[in-house]
């Protein structure tokens, strides 16, 4: 298993190609690479050139980081077709990206709309005959996760569309702090996923169920919103015995192709000791459910 850091925190902050030193300076081997105005932005397409590319792939192998993943955000699922057909387009430069970072593990996310759960689900099996392909020809591994708001949110029901895919390089995502937007049954998802389940996301989050659903309150009542947050561990209410422990009971530590990455973004302002934490801290959890 490999342990990344998503710098996203620090995009605001540091230039792109500072990213892997400060990554190491943190005490990570790994950065996950997560959409960057300068990189591969959200939904348009990317914008690294060739020599982009191989000048971060330089400052990553002079810092001694490795990238665990490359996390683009597509509207692949997207109902309209206009906007599908240029995910894929989009999709097919990411892919090269990846390629030439000498990296073979994609995360990403469903990316359809809820309120147009079929249509988009219609959309996201087009997209699929048209890069499953490309992802199997280029031995790429793609890890999907049902995130609040997509058009499929429910973590058992992600898992059936995967299966359906029919193709051993579509994998599926545990992002820890979507756990309460997911079904609420951690250790169900993890058991179904078995080793579909290689890339977890660790993060802390309210869960917006408690109080008679009155924990958080948006005006008008009845909002269609998702709330949920990337607190740091402890700061919320995901049972960590449970999502470590699981991910014990499956392996998940022990293999060559799992990637856990600490994905707090709630706490800007304490960036690094927060980053310090997270590795602190899943680390002694690893050890103890290992």
């Amino acid at each position: 298993m490999k342990i990344a850091l998503d710098p996203t925190p620090f995009h605001h902050d540091h230039p792109l190609l500072e990213l892997p030193a400060l990554v190491a300076e943190l005490g990570y081997e790994y950065l996950q690479l997560t959409p960057h105005r300068d990189f591969i932005p959200f939904y348009n397409h990317p914008r690294a050139d060739d020599a982009l590319v191989a000048r971060f792939r330089k400052a990553c192998e002079d810092a001694g980081v490795g990238i665990a993943s490359v996390l683009p955000v597509l509207r692949w699922s997207g109902p309209d077709e206009d906007a599908r057909e240029a995910a894929v387009r989009n999709w097919r430069r990411v892919v090269q990206i990846t390629v030439d970072l000498g990296v073979n593990v994609i995360n990403t996310e469903f990316s359809g709309r809820p309120e147009q759960a079929e249509e988009s689900e219609r959309a996201f099996f087009r997209s699929m005959e048209e890069l499953v392909p490309l992802f199997e020809r280029e031995g790429i591994d793609v890890r999907i996760d049902p995130h609040p708001d997509d058009f499929v949110e429910d973590g058992l029901e992600a898992l059936r569309i995967i299966r359906g895919v029919n193709s051993p390089n579509i994998g599926f995502v545990y992002v820890a702090c979507h756990t309460f937007h997911m079904g609420s049954d951690m250790s169900e998802i993890m058991a179904a996923a078995g080793d579909t389940l290689r890339l977890v996301h660790v993060a802390d989050s309210m869960d917006h169920h408690r109080s008679h659903g009155l924990r958080y309150i948006t005006n008008p009542p009845g909002n269609p919103v998702r709330v949920h947050q990337h607190l740091k561990i402890g700061d919320g209410d995901v049972d960590w015995d449970g999502f470590f422990g699981g991910l014990g009971k499956l392996g998940f530590y022990d293999r060559e192709d799992t990637v856990m990455v600490s994905s707090v973004f709630g706490e800007d302002e304490h960036a690094h000791e927060v980053s310090r934490f997270q590795l602190k801290t899943m680390t002694e959890y690893v050890a103890k459910y290992r």
